[in-house]
């Protein structure tokens, strides 16, 4: 059964693999002080236009998130997301198993508006209650819109006002970037957050995440954090190596590209064949609105997640692309739809 479960159940891009394979055989410095991981921070501080940007790679999206935002607050500080953010809904409460608390707000597109913020803040105002301080943004969001450019500079402007930090989990950032849609650089996002990542596990990387932190108060002692978490690899250049190979040459946005493509077929496709989808999504994350009878259907062919239950006979199903989505499998998928 093909699967559009997710953008990680692939392995990794060839290109990758040969890397690895390639130099299996040297012997480098431990604990991503290798020189691979040094020329990969090298080039993504140079296309983040952040020479001073501090550049950590953590094998994942969950332990990335946990380890940043447990480093950056202090005891009594909490973080405000999205209700459908990633650190309060798929991360088994690890950000609060730290002892921060995470303060959810509605957002049925998946983004942070900067009244919630000033509404939160404003709940929690003496030290008799945790202190909202950082801002946790997902780019795209869970549910795959995105932040325009004003977007995230009023939320800028705004954390600038009240002393806060934000924060954006890149798990695909790559998606986010090459989508038709964005208006955002990755030396826009670089300069507006305090600190984010740059998502490989979900485009075409084994696993790894890249962590920028952009804000020099921030950057103090974080390998100490890091360590405490286990989020320090030993065999740290396996990261390195895939980090450095994704940013040379256009790779990384190159492989999101056709993420984002495939996905916009398949979404067409389901459109021309007359369902609707619960919003339009603009990045490799899809979510048709369809019959029951079709979704017992195509279940037996596909695997995707079932994502919500509308009523007695529509179903909300979501679909992912990746890197390495076969046309013919989505076209194959578009025409088990039409026989409907």
């Amino acid at each position: 059964m093909y699967s559009f479960k997710n953008d990680y159940s692939d392995g990794g891009h060839p290109l990758l693999i040969e890397a690895l394979a390639t130099t299996s055989g040297q012997m480098t410095e431990g604990y991503g002080e290798d020189h691979y991981c040094k020329q990969a921070a090298a080039l993504i501080r140079e296309q983040c236009g952040k020479p001073d940007g501090e550049v950590h790679f953590i094998s994942g999206g969950t332990l990335t998130n946990l380890t940043a935002i447990s480093s950056f607050l202090r005891p009594h500080e909490a973080v405000i997301s999205a209700a459908s953010g990633h650190i309060y809904v798929h991360e088994t409460g690890s950000v609060e198993a730290t002892g921060h608390k995470v303060f959810p707000v509605d957002s049925p597109d998946g983004k942070i508006y900067p009244e919630q913020i000033t509404r939160v803040v404003a709940e929690h105002h003496f030290e008799h209650m945790v202190k909202p301080k950082l801002v946790y943004i997902s780019q795209p969001t869970e549910i795959g819109s995105l932040y325009s450019k004003t977007e995230l500079q009023d939320l800028r402007s705004l954390c600038d006002a009240l002393g806060l930090y934000l924060f954006a989990d890149g798990a695909r950032l790559g998606s986010a970037l090459s989508s038709k849609a964005n208006d955002l650089s990755l030396p826009d996002i670089a300069s507006l957050c305090d600190a984010f990542y740059i998502g490989g596990t979900k485009n075409g990387a084994l696993f790894g995440e890249a962590l920028v932190i952009c804000n020099r108060a921030l950057q103090l002692e974080f390998r100490y954090m890091m360590k405490q978490r286990g989020a320090i690899l030993a065999k740290g250049r396996l990261m390195g190596l895939q980090f450095k190979r994704l940013f040379e040459d256009g790779l990384y946005l190159e492989l999101a590209d056709h993420a984002n493509r495939m996905a916009s077929l398949m979404q067409q496709g389901i459109v021309d064949a007359g369902y609707e989808m619960l919003f339009h999504s603009p990045t490799n994350q899809i979510f048709p609105v369809l019959p029951e009878e079709l979704v017992l259907r195509l279940e037996k062919e596909y695997q995707f997640y079932r994502w919500e239950t509308l009523d007695d006979s529509r179903i909300v199903i979501r679909l992912v692309c990746s890197w390495a989505t076969d046309q013919e499998a989505v076209e194959s998928f578009l025409s088990s739809v039409s026989r409907n």
